[in-house]
Parts: structure tokens; sequence; C-alpha cells
């Protein structure tokens, strides 16, 4: 007899069902693919917003921007997902697709990776 792998219910139906119902399978994948702890899921609400913020400040792909504005709007510079390193040196941090690198003044400019 097969068991349904989140309340244990007896399995009805194909052979290679694992839930007994919809509300079952949406409960057993909801708790395996949360954010394990507190950790991580403060990480990705970072990220999230730094990627947020970017999105704003830069809509058409290229843009400058103050480090003092991106403060302001509550961005956080040791949050990123990658960094690139061009050919002459300068080096890019990325959320994703969106990037930014320091220039003179305190000032970064924006940019958008291409799809």
């Amino acid at each position: 007899m097969r068991s349904c792998l989140e309340c244990g219910e007896k399995i009805l139906g194909r052979e290679d069902k694992k839930f007994c119902s919809d509300g079952c399978r949406n409960s057993y994948n909801n708790k395996m693919n949360k954010d394990s702890n507190n950790l991580m899921r403060n990480i990705n609400n970072k990220l999230r917003k730094n990627y947020r913020i970017l999105t704003e400040l830069n809509p058409e792909g290229k843009a400058k921007a103050t480090k003092s504005k991106l403060l302001a709007k509550g961005f956080d510079f040791e949050y990123f997902t990658s960094i690139y390193t061009t050919k002459t040196g300068n080096t890019y941090y990325f959320l994703y697709d969106q990037g930014y690198m320091a220039i003179e003044n305190e000032s970064y400019v924006l940019v958008k990776k291409d799809s």
C-alpha cells in the first residue's frame, strides 16, 4: 500500500502518485522549498531589495546614481550576485542582470546586462 508523503493517507489512482491531494502536494513542496533558515531569507530579501533599487534607478539600461541616493533608498553594497572585471580592469558588481561600477565623486554608473 502506498501512502501520501505529506499526511500518510492511503493513495488511490496512478501507480507513480506520491500525494493523496493537490493540497498535500502543495503543502509538502512548500515545506521542502522554503528558505531553510532566517539567514538565507534575510540575504535573499536584501538581494531582491538591491535589485529593485537598481531597476528603478536604471529604467533605460544605462544610468548614473550617487552613493548617497543609493544608500537613501536602502541599497546595501555588501550584497550582490556576481563580480565582472573588464579587460581594462574595471570592476562591475551585479545583481542578476543589473550592475553598477564606482566612478568619480562617489558616483556609480548603472548598467543592464543584455539577456
